[in-house]
């Protein structure tokens, strides 16, 4: 069992998707990037990201046309207030994640997806595993965060 988890660490498959149920990608020997079933693969772990945020933003619907309520105390109204007003601001950041998802989907299909934006290099499996709307190589995205501390 132990040499499992050393092998799995060797090789970078202890890796953590952003959705759960698939399994990260295994590289085939002399499999050129980007083939069919890494598209595929991505295409899929897309699509399960955006279902679980969808399904996400209709729970907080529901939950906030079942919880609302004109409490009388106007600490408990402010307390409610303030709940919802935490929840729409994270179904926001979702629904801007949901824009990268789609706009990650449409560079599946023409053939851009899992390419950096800025040299042009290919980005890596594991990276957009970890991060499957990256659109930047690690080089360049570091390359923007010092630009960007350095602007702030």
């Amino acid at each position: 069992m132990a040499s499992k988890k050393t092998s799995a660490s060797k090789t970078g498959n202890n890796l953590s998707l952003p959705v759960t149920g698939i399994e990260p990608y295994k590289l085939k020997k002399g499999e050129e990037y980007m083939s069919a079933g890494q598209a595929d693969h991505f295409r899929n772990i897309l699509m399960s990201w955006k279902r679980e945020l969808m399904e996400e933003v209709d729970r907080t619907v529901d939950h906030m046309q079942k919880e609302a309520a004109n409490f009388a105390d106007p600490a408990d109204r402010a307390t409610q207030e303030e709940e919802f007003s935490l929840e729409l601001r994270a179904r926001d950041r979702e629904r801007k994640l949901i824009k990268k998802i789609d706009e990650a989907m449409k560079r599946i299909d023409s053939g851009d997806y899992g390419y950096c934006e800025a040299c042009g290099i290919e980005i890596g499996i594991r990276r957009l595993e970890a991060r499957p709307t990256a659109t930047l190589c690690i080089d360049c995205k570091t390359l923007q965060e010092i630009k960007e501390k350095q602007m702030a």
